[in-house]
């Protein structure tokens, strides 16, 4: 989305647009389903420091609640306002090939929580504004899921995790994605999460992809 890349976009990611080349590469495969998701906030996020007397993005934290079981908490960092429903930043740029898609998934459309995964808020007891994408990929016959994009340590990782957990077997294409945070332990620390549920971490050049014919 125009907001997590350079040059104007609020949270943009360092290098995010370089990816598109090989996003689009992979577009091309005979995928069964090929999707993109996408940030889809009102402008009273949780999730944007502006809503937060005092609190600073990048900064501060906020820990918010499962609205319907006070016991189940998360904590986030806050972030600059992006990806708002109806304005410029929240769109696909313009270099990814939307024709190649299936459909897009929006996401983090309840004000109340956050949501970097593409399924849904990280509350399990009881999940609350789930997206959906679960029960299109069950109905879709997938057993394999694949991602890409932004960000490899934020909706990347939550999105990969998360279908982990659901079942799936799961591959993130790292280099075809960006990472927001570029240290060596932040990197490290986004791989163990990755091996901790058996995402494979892979490349365009994979074995994997092969059958595909990329490589």
């Amino acid at each position: 989305q125009n907001d997590f890349c350079p040059p104007d976009g609020s949270l943009a990611v360092a290098d995010g647009r370089d990816i598109a080349p090989a996003i689009n590469e992979l577009l091309e495969l005979p995928f069964a389903l090929k999707l993109a998701t996408r940030d889809f906030h009102p402008r009273d996020h949780v999730s944007f420091a502006s809503n937060h007397t005092g609190k600073k993005p990048f900064t501060d934290s906020h820990t918010f609640t499962n609205p319907e079981n006070p016991e189940e908490k998360e904590t986030t960092l806050l972030w600059p306002d992006h990806c708002v429903q109806g304005t410029p930043g929240c769109e696909l740029i313009s270099e990814l090939d939307t024709s190649k898609l299936d459909f897009v998934q929006d996401k983090g459309q309840d004000k109340r929580v956050e949501s970097y995964s593409a399924f849904g808020p990280p509350f399990q007891n009881p999940e609350i504004s789930m997206s959906g994408l679960y029960q299109r990929l069950i109905q879709a016959g997938i057993t394999d899921v694949f991602c890409c994009g932004l960000a490899f340590d934020y909706c990347v990782k939550h999105t990969a995790v998360d279908a982990a957990k659901k079942g799936f077997k799961t591959y993130v294409i790292e280099d075809a994605t960006k990472g927001i945070e570029r240290t060596s332990d932040g990197h490290a620390a986004t791989l163990e999460a990755y091996r901790e549920v058996g995402v494979r971490v892979i490349s365009t050049t994979a074995e994997e992809l092969q059958n595909f014919g990329i490589a």
